[in-house]
């Protein structure tokens, strides 16, 4: 600290003057808070989280959760899968289909378990992105059946309580899609029908147009308890502030997790409720625990998308976070006294009510806080001195404890999460010397801690050789290891008709397009392994199970998935269940490199291995060649993958990759 007072004085010398702010919570509060929040989903984004052995899994939990350690988060926001692609994979329904429910699919029901083992005040939030096919009756379009939507989503909710002991505390309508008043209406009533009278909705995860419509229509306005936008650059409308109903940034950030992610993260939590009044911010995501190469890869609170290796990367907008959620609690109250600061930055007063007081001041640079959306108008900050006079319930205190955070940008010396020494309150006021990029948390609450572990693994790539036969009696969870599915839903499968070497499998589930959200490929696909891999054998054993129509692939160098999966290309190698082959250049078969007679069918399974050496692939069936040296110019590198050529069951099993 003194070398930073040091560095300020030199840069403010003669140029920074005192401006007086006024902490009072004499003329009332202001909003209540209703938390810091993180989310996983939207999709698939926390996929290699649960393959973390432990103690690295535990810790990486505790770092987003565990109170007075890290992010210590007060909401965790989850995708309630729809058996479709949301933005870096497909999370699995608790119903593929109408007439069957399984509420341990996925990964979900466990990390928000592991949340309420931590923290069991964590508010717990359900969004759907996408819905089976089944929900929308085949017509892409949940609303037209507003009633089995919304017994859908309630059958998710009491799944979550019946088998997880899990009490949901708001649900959401449909993420960034067009909203429907009928359908809000419905799910209110049914809602209440079912004896969920204290789970509140948030509308609609979008823009602001639905504040305009509560105004309207007073059914719809009882049926919403909080409007939730998504990335709304700090402001709000007028519409919004006139219903006087909660409004919340209910997904923010979406940005990469460096110093700069630090920044937007920092800058947004504090001016989220001093320019638009949103008392809660969600970031998407909570942590990137996915393929690097997908979409919007990196972006999170921390890092940890490497479970071979069991390397994590606890990252600064983790302490930016603590900066807020260690020292206040939803339920808490923001002042009314909160605002800019003249030099640019802000700062935020909450209180508890019982005589607790968090101020928390950010001085968060233009370019060094720019979120990835939206686009964010240039604005000046510049070092300065700041007094705040406490009044009110605040005016007797007489020491407050300090918490410090720096990012350098150009000493790349970052201070993070620092506790220093308690400040002095004279005659109910105390003086900082602000410099840029900048966050402080002045406070009565003592109970802060900058957590900590021993360092975690180095980081090394995933294994060039591996293997899984999918042999589990009982798995912990529906995916196999590393398996990131871009389309359809791949879940261990234990063939009954089956006792030999196929008794256990993993299956392809998924029977019908969904109601997608992104724009799935026609095809299902699950990638795995390693982004920079070019040259590799990869074999497996496959089970058609569709007559005529059917088929299955095996893939190298596969270059898309996420919201781009459409246009994957690689080395795709297809049998069919009309006794026919296809190599491919891409996932949707236009490129055809090479094609012929296999002989293979339906019901039967095959071994099929792929070979891909610089220019050249190579395709075998049950170990004898089948075509060779077909030419392929591109892509140069890229994941293995599985999958079928439409929503249709297959099975894959003894999958093996080797790679040069």
């Amino acid at each position: 600290m003194l070398t930073h007072n040091l560095l300020f004085a030199v840069s403010c010398f003669l140029g920074c003057s005192a401006e007086f702010y006024v902490i009072d919570d004499r003329g009332g509060l202001g909003r209540e808070f209703d938390g810091i929040g993180g989310l996983s989903g939207g999709g698939a984004t926390s996929r290699l989280l649960v393959n973390y052995e432990e103690p690295y899994r535990s810790r990486v939990l505790d770092y987003l959760f565990k109170p007075n350690f890290g992010a210590s988060l007060h909401m965790l926001k989850v995708e309630i899968g729809g058996d479709a692609q949301t933005t870096d994979g497909t999370e699995p329904s608790h119903m593929h289909s109408k007439d069957e429910g399984n509420f341990f699919r996925g990964y979900e029901w466990w990390l928000m378990k592991e949340a309420k083992k931590r923290n069991p005040n964590i508010k717990l939030i359900g969004l759907p992105w996408a819905f089976p096919g089944w929900v929308g009756e085949g017509t892409q379009w949940p609303y037209f059946f507003p009633n089995i939507t919304a017994d859908y989503v309630i059958t998710w909710i009491y799944g979550a309580k019946q088998h997880h002991n899990l009490d949901i505390d708001y649900i959401g309508i449909w993420n960034e899609k067009k909203y429907d008043s009928v359908y809000i209406k419905v799910l209110r009533d049914t809602l209440d029908r079912a004896g969920y009278t204290n789970i509140g909705i948030i509308a609609a995860d979008g823009d602001w147009s639905i504040a305009a419509a509560m105004l309207e229509d007073s059914y719809l306005n009882d049926a919403v308890e909080v409007i939730g936008v998504h990335y709304p650059g700090t402001k709000t409308v007028k519409e919004a502030l006139l219903t006087e109903k909660k409004l919340w940034s209910s997904e923010d950030y979406s940005t990469f997790d460096d110093d700069i992610g630090a920044g937007c993260w920092a800058r947004i939590l504090n001016q989220n409720y001093v320019n638009g009044r949103m008392t809660s911010t969600i970031s998407w995501n909570l942590i990137a625990s996915y393929y690097e190469n997908l979409s919007f890869g990196g972006d999170g609170l921390m890092t940890a998308d490497e479970p071979w290796s069991g390397h994590y990367v606890v990252e600064s907008p983790i302490w930016m976070t603590a900066h807020t959620t260690q020292f206040t609690q939803p339920g808490w109250f923001y002042l009314q006294t909160v605002g800019n600061l003249t030099h640019g930055g802000s700062y935020v007063a909450l209180t508890d009510r019982k005589g607790n007081l968090t101020i928390v001041i950010e001085t968060m640079t233009h370019n060094h806080s720019q979120c990835i959306r939206p686009p964010l108008p240039h604005f000046d900050v510049s070092p300065q001195i700041a007094t705040f006079q406490l009044k009110g319930s605040f005016a007797h205190l007489t020491d407050l404890q300090v918490w410090y955070s720096k990012l350098d940008f150009e000493t790349k010396k970052d201070t993070l999460f620092q506790r220093s020494s308690p400040i002095k309150v004279y005659n109910g006021s105390f003086t900082l010397k602000l410099d840029v990029d900048e966050v402080y948390t002045i406070t009565t609450v003592n109970t802060g801690q900058k957590g900590a572990y021993p360092e975690p693994p180095k980081s090394r790539p995933f294994p060039k050789n591996y293997s899984d036969d999918f042999t589990i009696e009982n798995p912990p969870f529906s995916e196999a290891p590393y398996f990131a599915d871009q389309t359809g839903v791949f879940e261990y499968f234990r063939n009954s008709t089956d006792n030999g070497s196929h008794a256990f499998s993993l299956r392809q589930v998924v029977t019908e397009r969904p109601v997608t959200w992104a724009r799935d490929a026609d095809q299902t696909i699950s990638i795995i392994g390693d982004y920079s891999w070019t040259d590799l054998s990869v074999s497996c054993d496959v089970l058609i199970e569709t007559p005529v129509t059917g088929g299955v692939f095996l893939a190298a160098r596969v270059d898309q998935g996420g919201e781009s999966v459409r246009e994957a290309k690689g080395v795709f190698y297809w049998i069919y269940a009309n006794g026919t082959y296809k190599v491919t250049n891409d996932i949707g078969g236009q490129r055809v490199l090479a094609e012929g007679l296999s002989g293979t069918r339906e019901g039967v399974w095959y071994t099929l291995t792929l070979r891909v050496k610089g220019y050249f692939a190579t395709g075998m069936l049950n170990g004898y060649p089948l075509w060779k040296n077909t030419v392929v110019l591109e892509p140069k590198n890229g994941w293995a993958a599985l999958g079928t050529l439409s929503f249709e069951y297959a099975q894959f099993d003894n999958f093996e990759v080797n790679a040069e």
